[in-house]
């Protein structure tokens, strides 16, 4: 090589770094998600990251909340949150006002001339009221009895709603949306088969692999990850090969099919009409509802730690649930009710069920005591 030429690429080098540097923050982490010399990795993009972190808004939740008087609560119609203080009550509905009305807008829920109303001035339903009671019973359900899902991050209003009336993800039945249907609102995503001709008992299909494709490619870009981040693609089957990843995502889809069949999709008769889809169904989740394109909902921003009338469960992180310890209003008597995780054979519960528990059941002895709850 030429002087000449010696000398241009020496120059040549730093001018190409110090372009490149100007076009962004290019670095690139690659995090090792499964055994070592198997290729399970997750490429991270600084600059993308650090636009996608500073799209999500957390609230500052409210003061704690303090002493409450002593008495009876002075609250009427309030079943699912009466195993709370009156402070921790207020303080509540005050963060939900903001995490799903965006504006801090009571009325968007309740009838402001009579709190206790299920109804506005003129009679018509409040569906809003009577939905975000049965979401705050969903929650406690997720949290309580999906940790596996969840962790001890957990789910608020906000992980979903993040400021809007309108989670996004919203779907309804439609020749689009088949794969959603079959496996988050009915059976497992599997499609290996044993044997070559359709039977009742060997329902596998090209169509069955279509959707399971879809499934699956919907999930990633849900998360924004790739397939290493849930399976070992030399052996997609293998649940020993996969990453830890695989299982909390299949906790993930038993969640979503609770809470699709229990809660979204029995509130079809409460919804008006312009809620509804185009076959008359209610409105249903997915993963990219929570999770909005991160790995974690709010890349782990852990809310539900500060907001114990959603935690579902006895303690969080070893911080007993602050409950009142004693039954107030027949709490105690419908605290056994709170659902399970679903089951296909489970039967979906009423809508909107009166004085239905959402507390996950703890022995009478615990730190919520008798009063599982039921705003």
């Amino acid at each position: 090589m030429s002087s000449r030429r010696r000398f241009r690429a020496l120059i040549g080098a730093p001018i190409a770094l110090l372009l490149l540097g100007a076009c962004g923050d290019a670095a690139t982490d690659s995090v090792q998600v499964g055994y070592r010399g198997t290729a399970l990795e997750q490429n991270y993009d600084h600059g993308d990251l650090k636009a996608k972190f500073a799209q999500v808004k957390i609230p500052a939740p409210p003061p704690p909340a303090g002493e409450s008087p002593p008495g009876p609560l002075p609250w009427q119609n309030v079943q699912v949150l009466n195993d709370i203080s009156v402070a921790e009550f207020n303080r509540t509905m005050i963060a939900m006002s903001t995490w799903v009305a965006g504006t801090g807008n009571c009325a968007y829920c309740h009838n402001i001339a009579n709190l206790a109303a299920d109804t506005l001035p003129n009679g018509k339903p409040l569906y809003a009221k009577i939905v975000a009671r049965r979401m705050l019973q969903m929650t406690r359900n997720i949290n309580g009895n999906y940790a596996q899902h969840v962790k001890n991050t957990g789910v608020t209003c906000y992980t979903c709603h993040m400021g809007k009336p309108l989670p996004n993800g919203l779907w309804f039945y439609s020749s689009q949306t088949d794969y959603l249907r079959h496996y988050l609102d009915r059976d497992g995503a599997r499609v290996i088969t044993q044997g070559v001709t359709p039977t009742n008992d060997n329902r596998s299909s090209v169509k069955a692999a279509e959707w399971t494709h879809a499934l699956m490619i919907s999930q990633s870009r849900s998360l924004g990850v790739n397939c290493t981040y849930c399976h070992n693609t030399r052996q997609f089957a293998s649940w020993q090969e996969a990453p830890p990843a695989r299982v909390t995502a299949y906790h993930g889809i038993l969640m979503l099919r609770d809470v699709n069949r229990n809660y979204l999709a029995p509130l079809q008769p409460v919804y008006p009409a312009v809620r509804l889809g185009a076959m008359g169904d209610a409105p249903k989740a997915q993963c990219v509802t929570c999770h909005n394109g991160a790995y974690k909902p709010l890349y782990g921003a852990q809310m539900a730690k500060d907001f114990p009338a959603l935690w579902g469960r006895a303690d969080w992180n070893g911080v007993p649930f602050p409950g009142l310890g004693a039954p107030r209003g027949g709490a105690a008597d419908s605290a056994a009710a709170m659902p399970a995780p679903a089951t296909p054979a489970t039967p979906a519960p009423a809508p909107v069920a009166p004085k239905r528990s959402s507390a996950r059941p703890v022995p009478p002895n615990s730190a919520v005591g008798a009063a599982g709850g039921t705003n």
